[in-house]
């Protein structure tokens, strides 16, 4: 019998054929001992921890009169829905900080998709605003009588900046509301990141969860139409069926971006180092140290999961070809050539635009952050949920199903170095593999975890926001 070739570890599929399937791979039978509930997390488990960061009826306000307050603060809200959503929850936690008047937030043009999406595009404002007014008084507009509101867009004398990443609520007292206190009204930018976790009051991350959780709501018509969309996911077999929502990240940014190597042609790689190259020569260089440092953070699981490799994680956890999977994500690397051997494995992939009609989608391709928040919504409302990487979507969605109850349903994050101790080994059983996906990812399926010094509270907002039931 002829030897085969050893794999190299990180050349695992080209995109133009399909991924090579082991004998057995469909069907391996579950460990011993191994739970093999697909849809749901053990009861006990599940209901031993309820949320508690809402405001209660009973709750005394302790916010200080009009009069009295430090000033206001204006921030703008950079970055996609999920990094302005982290935003806007953090603007709230520091003008409580410093007994300050928050402006409504501005969410910034994104420079990529050209949205100019305002906050009362996608966020109910009127529930905002009332919900958290016994804790922080928030204003719609800047005030009538500062006249010069140019200022809080361009000009140095009424920003704060160099603001440190994950500062202390200290910091702000410092150096901030002095500021503040003088001018009346200053702006802070950039704002992405620039509140700690552990650092900060219990009360602090309490109210940053209570906007999270309660405060900020969609639009109607954006929850409507959510609602709709899960609810054509669940009834796509004729009877009600539960659905999988599965974030892929896998756009050509973060491929480029993650500087790991993946299956492809030589042109196609050739491409991708020409991309990378002019997108950040100083971490490409000459491309020549890459190598070593893509085998490296391939093995710690630091690397996008490709399609095909999620696919093989979730036919060895036992979710059959019938699986009825949501799909959330850009425009994946590769397009259809890469997407192939997750379809091969699970052919009822289905996105927003398949459920919806395109007189119902075109209503929301005005503002591209409503496109966004649809995906977040029938994401949240799965029965399961797959990220196969991390970023604020995925962080969001495990916390608020944590947080809401919903962790009785799985959310499931891959261990990603599986993959390459699979892929590096040609000679592994699949049976071996199933073993080692199933043992692992029981402790990887959503339930509350005791948080630990730098881990923040949208992941797991247990330690800060939630209860023993």
């Amino acid at each position: 019998r002829p030897r085969r070739a050893r794999l190299r570890p990180l050349r695992v599929v080209a995109p133009q054929r399909a991924l090579p399937v082991p004998q057995g791979w469909d069907s391996a039978p579950v460990p011993r001992g191994v739970s093999n509930s697909l849809w749901e997390n053990p009861h006990a488990a599940a209901t031993s921890w309820k949320p508690c960061a809402e405001r209660r009826r009973d709750e005394i306000s302790d916010l200080v009169p009009e009069n009295e307050t430090s000033g206001y603060i204006f921030i703008h809200a950079e970055g996609g829905l999920n990094q302005q959503r982290i935003a806007i929850c953090n603007a709230v936690a520091i003008a409580k900080i410093m007994n300050a008047t928050l402006i409504l937030p501005v969410l910034k043009q994104d420079q990529i998709w050209k949205d100019q999406t305002k906050f009362e595009d996608i966020f109910d404002v009127d529930h905002f605003i009332n919900y958290l007014k016994d804790d922080v008084r928030i204003v719609r507009d800047i005030p009538d009588w500062f006249t010069e509101k140019d200022e809080l867009f361009t000009s140095i004398r009424r920003t704060v900046k160099n603001i440190p990443k994950y500062a202390p609520a200290q910091f702000y007292v410092d150096n901030v509301l002095p500021r503040i206190k003088e001018k009346k009204i200053m702006s802070i930018k950039p704002f992405v990141d620039r509140l700690g976790y552990d650092n900060v009051p219990m009360k602090i991350n309490r109210l940053r969860c209570r906007v999270n959780y309660h405060a900020l709501k969609f639009l109607p018509g954006i929850e409507e139409m959510a609602d709709k969309l899960a609810t054509r996911m669940r009834n796509r077999t004729g009877n009600v069926n539960p659905y999988m929502a599965l974030h892929l990240r896998f756009e050509k940014g973060m491929v480029g971006l993650s500087f790991c190597d993946f299956a492809g042609t030589r042109e196609e790689k050739a491409m991708m180092a020409e991309y990378r190259q002019k997108q950040w020569p100083r971490r490409f260089k000459n491309g020549s140290h890459l190598w070593s440092l893509a085998l490296e953070k391939r093995k710690e699981g630091r690397c996008p999961l490709e399609p095909g490799e999620i696919g093989f994680i979730l036919r060895a956890m036992g979710y059959t070809k019938e699986t009825q999977i949501y799909v959330a994500s850009g425009q994946v690397y590769g397009g259809n050539n890469r997407m192939a051997p997750l379809r091969n494995m699970f052919p009822n992939l289905v996105t927003k635009e398949d459920l919806a009609s395109k007189e119902e989608i075109e209503h929301f391709k005005k503002h591209v952050t409503s496109l966004a928040a649809l995906d977040f919504l029938v994401c949240l409302k799965s029965d399961v949920f797959v990220m196969t990487h991390g970023g604020n979507f995925a962080k969001l969605i495990i916390g608020f199903r944590r947080y809401m109850g919903r962790h009785r349903l799985k959310s499931i994050k891959p261990d990603k170095g599986l993959m390459s101790k699979f892929f590096g080994n040609p000679y592994m059983p699949w049976a071996n593999f199933v073993e080692d996906v199933m043992i692992t990812h029981q402790t990887r399926t959503g339930l509350p975890e005791a948080t630990f010094p730098h881990y923040d509270l949208w992941e797991n907002p247990l330690s800060h926001c939630m209860c023993r039931a």
